[in-house]
């Protein structure tokens, strides 16, 4: 049996449930841990039952079992004499095959790669249909904002931004100066000069900081010979998305995914977004580091357009 570490937001639990799927199809038993990340207070909440997962979750005579982590007073004293006796396997790097290769193990990682489950890439998908709004039981008021942002997207060229500012992320430096104000400018300049009618729908945990940084770029493009109207329209090309909290961040996900077109950061929350999004002719542009000083080409996904930090245009992935 192996055992995969649950952790993170819906993003991370998204990817650790597909490379659950994955094991699976190779015939392996496979369960959660979804105690140990999950127990403390400021814990992110486990949101994978808005799809149609089955997530099984391990004992926790069965963890202690993987990782020697009994408190029985024998298992203490051999592990103080002789060392900690786990069947334990962390991750390396974003996609690592070698995870694949295990009968019995305990597995950490974000496994942030299609590569992990492109074969089965179909079923991924109809694992992650999200409900209709109808069905989801939501509290009327915000039941009618997210429908009603929903039809706009739907009847207008939208474009997701996911902007994502400070985060309770460990190791904070491995993530700063990569979504930079020039990477998400290049990124709207370029979508626009693609698409002149797009309408981009912001998506954050900082909407203050997004609301000061759309107020300078509209300001930015605004001349003297523009008449009023024309002003309004421009305001109208940026929309802020604000009703959800942390326990229905799902909905944004499903917001995003009904966009045309998506920017993404360096977040599993809106590569998700993107990759779930259906439309053929879709653009997707990401930061082209996904953390400082790591390898990051297994998560880029073909046809991403990567620019960097300084709003340069560096690549579109193969």
């Amino acid at each position: 049996m192996n055992i995969i570490r649950m952790s993170g937001g819906l993003g991370n639990q998204m990817f650790q449930y597909a490379l659950y799927m994955k094991l699976k199809s190779l015939g392996r038993e496979v369960k959660f841990d979804d105690i140990n990340e999950y127990r403390h207070d400021n814990a992110k909440p486990i949101m994978l039952s808005v799809f149609r997962a089955n997530v099984p979750r391990a004992t926790w005579d069965e963890i202690n079992a993987f990782t020697d982590g009994s408190m029985k007073y024998s298992a203490r004293l051999r592990r103080k004499l002789f060392g900690r006796r786990a069947m334990e396997y962390t991750e390396e790097g974003f996609y690592d095959p070698k995870v694949l290769s295990f009968e019995s193990m305990y597995l950490r990682g974000g496994f942030q790669s299609e590569k992990y489950f492109e074969d089965i890439a179909d079923e991924v998908r109809e694992i992650y249909q999200f409900p209709e709004l109808e069905t989801m039981h939501l509290p009327e008021k915000l039941y009618q904002v997210t429908k009603e942002c929903l039809e706009q997207i739907e009847n207008t060229m939208s474009v997701s931004v996911h902007m994502r500012r400070s985060d309770s992320r460990p190791d904070e430096e491995l993530y700063e100066g990569i979504c930079t104000e020039q990477y998400y400018e290049a990124a709207v300049r370029y979508v626009q000069e693609r698409y002149p009618d797009a309408v981009f729908y912001i998506f954050s945990n900082e909407p203050k900081w997004v609301k000061s940084w759309v107020d300078n770029l509209i300001a930015n493009r605004i001349t003297e010979e523009m008449s009023a109207e024309e002003k309004e329209e421009l305001q109208k090309k940026f929309v802020m998305v604000e009703a959800n909290t942390e326990y229905t961040g799902y909905l944004d996900m499903q917001l995003m995914t009904r966009c045309k077109h998506n920017i993404i950061s360096n977040s599993s929350f809106s590569w998700w977004g993107a990759w779930l999004n259906e439309n053929a002719n879709k653009l997707v542009i990401s930061p082209d580091r996904w953390k400082n000083d790591v390898e990051s080409d297994d998560i880029y996904t073909k046809g991403m357009v990567l620019i960097n930090a300084k709003g340069r245009v560096n690549r579109t992935v193969k």
